[in-house]
């Protein structure tokens, strides 16, 4: 009797995704200006953008928004692939990670494109036409991505490579030079070494990171990486920056965290800052002798700053500040604060915003805030410690006139909107360390957790969650590497800083979620790092601008002409 199962095809021998990725770029790109057209057209009138429809559409918005980073992340995919094939790096492994991230993207962008766990986003959402999707669909090289990109075979055939040569660490080459390769492994010694063993206790007990770690990063330059050499500083690019916030994440968030503080401050008072104010702090940051904090929110503003309240009453030669500030990071051992307040209560909404350079001295947490007019209290958090959070109140507090930030007030908003791109990139950076993170300690666990006779990994369904880590960290790598290749040639990148920021947040708590699954109940004890890692993973989409608030901001660049 014949058997009534047929036979399957054999897998199809490898596709050349690379050349079917430079031509599915070039129609996705067309298929963006497509919907972008469609959805201008339904928050216009009279030929401007409309608040309140903007807010009627924001999934049509936001999935715009969504829509251009995936077809960034398809377009940087293939540029990592020519990159590395002139460097002659272009490996199997590296192949079958471009293969598996552009076959996966482009189907999703067919599909539906996860917002968040329960938001998917398709074509029809962006008021495309059925027949532009039809035509879509029936490119033959999006049609070959989609089938046999990320395929069975090609994520068993990844799986089995990460099996053999990495345990740990970067899975693939991430296209740096050796100058950045070699700070990356650095970074990675000092990491393994000071950070790695300690971070899940400091965590646990809710400690800060030693000062002894913030000592030793100040050695390593790591405060004043991006700092110009004539304040100190080594002067490097953001992609230096990028790559040790990367690897010092990765170790724990907080750690990572620190030197992004030092960053931003210091590109605050770069752009912004008098001569007189360069030549005092930019030194002393680079140095790591001045710890600073950002005091910017407020408890009932959260991004919308043009609501902030804090008032700064120009005294003679000081402000009085008083007012309500919160989700302030490190600000008990912190020496300075750049502080966010108004000091033109008649100017409506950011006009009359300013920033202070405000000196504080470091407090304990006995007494957190040792300075007159100022008190607060710890916010208790799930993760993102070892800084500590606090609620922070001015009554009367006072700062020199001198340490208004440029000398001149009203400028605090249009101030603080320079530093976005890097806070937006760093922040990427860090969702690139923490899903590394938990990439290694879910690979680690399949390997070693024995089940019904063989390692976790051996089972397609846990190899398929190590696979989708490994390519996705790769994606949200690439497209932040470039975002800060593009500030240093000094180009406007609130475009790419913004998707670079939605993508890696978004990857970065899957990959914590899955590292979780495939450890099952012990993932749920607390003794496990991958507990810590899922909860540091999570504020990822919410600080320095939410996800929703950020795929608000690249919508309207987008439907506003890049304006």
């Amino acid at each position: 009797m014949a058997s009534s199962v047929q036979s399957c095809p054999a897998e199809a021998h490898p596709i050349d995704a690379v050349g079917l990725g430079r031509i599915a770029a070039a129609r996705l790109e067309k298929l963006l200006a497509e919907a972008t057209c469609a959805v201008q057209a339904r928050v216009s009138e009279n030929g401007r953008l409309s608040h309140a429809l903007l807010e009627r559409e924001q999934r049509a918005t936001h999935g715009l928004a969504w829509l251009a980073t995936y077809v960034f992340s398809v377009r940087e995919l293939v540029h990592y692939a020519d990159r590395l094939e002139g460097m002659g790096r272009f490996g199997t492994l590296e192949r079958l990670i471009v293969q598996i991230g552009l076959g996966e993207y482009v189907a999703q962008i067919l599909g539906g494109i996860p917002m968040s766990q329960g938001e998917i986003v398709r074509l029809a959402d962006l008021y495309l036409p059925a027949e532009s999707e039809a035509a879509l669909r029936a490119e033959p090289e999006i049609a070959r991505l989609a089938a046999h990109g990320n395929t069975a075979g090609s994520r068993a055939a990844l799986a089995q490579i990460i099996r053999e040569t990495h345990p740990t660490g970067t899975i693939g080459e991430a296209g740096l030079d050796e100058t950045m390769e070699a700070m990356r492994t650095e970074m990675h010694r000092f990491v393994e070494a000071e950070v790695a063993p300690h971070a899940h206790e400091w965590h646990l007990k809710n400690d800060y990171i030693p000062l002894e770690i913030i000592s030793q990063l100040a050695e390593m330059g790591v405060f004043g990486l991006t700092i110009p050499e004539e304040f100190g500083g080594l002067g490097l690019p953001k992609e230096a920056m990028c790559v040790v916030t990367e690897e010092l994440s990765r170790g724990y968030i907080g750690v990572g965290s620190l030197g992004t503080r030092s960053e931003i401050a210091a590109e605050l008072i770069l752009a912004g800052g008098t001569d007189a104010q360069k030549e005092d702090y930019l030194p002393r940051i680079a140095s790591g002798a001045v710890l600073p904090t950002a005091v910017f929110t407020e408890p009932n503003t959260g991004s919308d700053l043009a609501s902030l309240r804090t008032r700064a009453v120009k005294d003679g030669d000081v402000y009085k500040v008083s007012g309500n500030k919160t989700w302030i990071t490190h600000p008990v051992r912190a020496d300075i604060m750049t502080l966010l307040v108004r000091t033109n209560p008649a100017e409506p909404g950011y006009k009359g915003l300013s920033i202070l350079l405000a000196e504080k001295p470091r407090g304990t947490d006995e007494n957190p805030f040792p300075a007159e007019g100022m008190t607060g209290g710890e916010i208790e958090v799930l993760g993102y410690r070892g800084m500590k959070e606090y609620e922070i109140g001015f009554d009367g507090f006072e700062v020199p006139a001198q340490n208004l930030l440029g000398g001149e007030e009203g400028q605090g908003f249009k101030q603080l909107m320079t530093t976005f791109e890097s806070a937006r990139i760093q922040t990427a950076a860090r969702a690139v360390g923490v899903a590394q993170a938990a990439m290694e300690v879910g690979l680690k666990y399949a390997e070693e957790r024995i089940q019904f006779g063989k390692p976790l990994i051996a089972f397609p369904r846990v190899a398929d969650k190590i696979v989708m880590m490994a390519v996705e960290t790769m994606i949200a790598r690439q497209i932040t590497y470039f975002a800060a290749r593009a500030k240093d040639e000094g180009r406007r990148t609130d475009l790419e800083a913004g998707m670079a920021k939605l993508l890696g947040a978004r990857v970065a708590w899957a990959a914590a979620d899955n590292a979780l699954q495939i450890h099952g109940g012990n993932g749920f004890a607390l003794e496990y790092p991958v507990s810590r890692i899922l909860c540091d993973a999570r504020i990822l989409n919410i600080f320095e601008g939410a996800a929703e608030i950020q795929a608000q901001v690249i919508a309207r660049r987008l439907l506003d002409g890049g304006n």
